[in-house]
């Protein structure tokens, strides 16, 4: 199973005819075709799989998706910020 973490993208060109873009997670970049989402645009935030960004997000949708990555590595770190049982039933419903 692949985990998707939406990056943003920070630059766009064009490599040969195709569109490329650079896209950030968390101040690392990477580079992602864009023949899916041709349109995308500096400072869309994207979800990239396998080196092809798929799908475009909302900035609220992106922000939803970062907070429940973040809350699921901290359970799997077991220094989870929620309440004990908050975090039995979270880790349940993994």
């Amino acid at each position: 199973m692949c985990l998707a973490i939406p990056g943003q993208i920070v630059a766009v060109r064009a490599d040969a005819g195709t569109p490329v873009a650079e896209v950030e997670y968390g101040g690392v970049r990477r580079t992602a075709l864009l023949l899916y989402l041709p349109d995308a645009a500096v400072g869309d935030w994207v979800v990239v799989q396998a080196g092809f960004a798929i799908r475009r997000l909302s900035a609220q949708e992106a922000r939803e998706a970062l907070d429940l990555a973040e809350e699921g590595a901290s359970l799997l770190a077991g220094s989870s910020p929620l309440p004990p049982s908050a975090a039995v039933r979270a880790t349940e419903r993994l």
